[in-house]
């Protein structure tokens, strides 16, 4: 009876193992495959307003945030499931008025001490087919993640991806609610501009992605935001090698968006096109690009002014005024050329004019300029400690001026 118990934890493992069949491979599966990890960032935010007559001089928030992420693996199943689950945390440091990055109270003037959220995702995939249900930071040209403040954005919905054909991305689904950068609470969709009270039962879309050569890849998507807003989107994307360690890389981009159903949100009718080039050698970025926007109304974005990093000028201003055309010149430089890996300036310069405001005002005009220079410490215990700090400028000839600071300390920390 002793020698009997003293059998050994590997063969107990194995005898377990053929008892118990799939169900106990299937969780190893599911945790063996799994990841956990701790985003945190320190984050800084100050604007001056510098226009004559401002009714404030400035804004500014400084807070700190986590952002918990466990990923599970799937089981070993035909038709395999996971889960994943999030939380997030922040809490202000200081603040000055409402400056977009923390919840604040209008009827209190205050901003909150502390926000959080926290949600799931339920995931199921088949061959090369997934599906997932519960929260998404999409980065869709119909819905897209906001990461610019402290919190994320989140989208809560179902989202199926296929990718049986090679070369084939087809993406399909809904969003039913989101909670901006600023709140911790889900709420209905609608369009940015409008009351909160004129929102959509749901954000239907669905799109494919086609790499029609090694080089060139197309791309379609539609949404349809109902009783508010459908967009249709078109993209084309080519990398040419040029030789002597030069490429161009070509963005084309195109939108057509126009009201829906009972069009709670007003008339809207706005096409835009775009067209974004960038010469790439070494380290260096060197690009321009070109906007335009056509119809009566402004580019139509959901609610939290969440950004549509798809229109090729897209910044802290969108240049998305009706008849608006913009501009821009852009330059990067990656160090690791230089030999030091993590260190990373960009600039760019965008200028809009054109933009009508209607009746018998003359059109209005805005320019931007951006500075930003980042770094990630590459090795040692401080490894994957990030710092970035952005500089921007805006001038419009109707309107707000102002000069702002974004200062960010990043690191994730993972447990497995």
């Amino acid at each position: 009876m002793f020698q009997k118990k003293m059998v050994s934890r590997g063969v107990r493992c194995i005898s377990v193992l053929s008892v118990m069949g799939t169900p106990l491979v299937t969780h190893a599966d599911v945790v063996d495959d799994s990841h956990l990890k701790l985003d945190m960032k320190n984050f800084y935010f100050h604007r001056n307003f510098t226009q004559d007559a401002a009714p404030v001089n400035e804004v500014h928030s400084w807070s700190q945030g986590f952002d918990l992420q466990y990923t599970s693996g799937y089981t070993d199943t035909p038709l395999a499931v996971g889960l994943d689950v999030n939380g997030q945390y922040a809490v202000r440091l200081d603040s000055s008025g409402n400056d977009g990055s923390l919840p604040f109270s209008v009827s209190e003037q205050q901003t909150a001490n502390d926000y959080s959220r926290a949600g799931a995702t339920a995931k199921m995939r088949y061959s090369k087919t997934e599906l997932k249900i519960g929260d998404h930071r999409p980065q869709l040209p119909v819905a897209y993640n906001d990461t610019s403040r402290q919190l994320d954005t989140l989208y809560q919905g179902a989202v199926l991806e296929s990718r049986e054909i090679d070369g084939l991305t087809l993406t399909g689904g809904r969003f039913w609610s989101n909670v901006t950068r600023e709140s911790s609470n889900h709420e209905k969709l609608y369009k940015f501009g409008t009351r909160d009270s004129l929102d959509s039962r749901g954000l239907d879309f669905g799109g494919a992605t086609y790499n029609l050569t090694r080089q060139l890849q197309a791309t379609y998507f539609y949404g349809k935001l109902h009783d508010i807003y459908q967009q249709h989107y078109f993209g084309l994307a080519h990398m040419a090698d040029l030789g002597n360690g030069y490429k161009l890389k070509s963005d084309l981009r195109y939108f057509n968006n126009n009201e829906d159903g009972k069009a709670l949100g007003g008339e809207v009718d706005n096409r835009s096109y775009g067209g974004l080039f960038t010469l790439l050698k070494g380290g260096h970025m060197f690009a321009v690009s070109y906007q335009r926007m056509l119809g009566e109304s402004m580019f139509p974005t959901l609610n939290g002014f969440i950004p549509q990093p798809y229109l090729v000028n897209w910044s802290v201003l969108g240049f998305v005024r009706p008849g608006e055309r913009s501009w821009s010149a852009r330059y990067g430089y990656d160090f690791a050329a230089l030999g030091v890996p993590g260190l990373k300036v960009f600039t760019r310069y965008t200028k809009g004019t054109h933009w009508n405001r209607g009746g018998n005002l003359s059109d209005n005009a805005e320019s931007e300029r951006n500075i930003n220079l980042s770094y990630v410490v590459q090795s040692g215990s401080l490894k994957g400690l990030g710092f970035e700090v952005r500089n921007n400028q805006v001038k419009q000839k109707f309107g707000s001026d102002y000069d702002e600071y974004r200062v960010a300390t990043t690191y994730t920390w993972n447990f497995w």
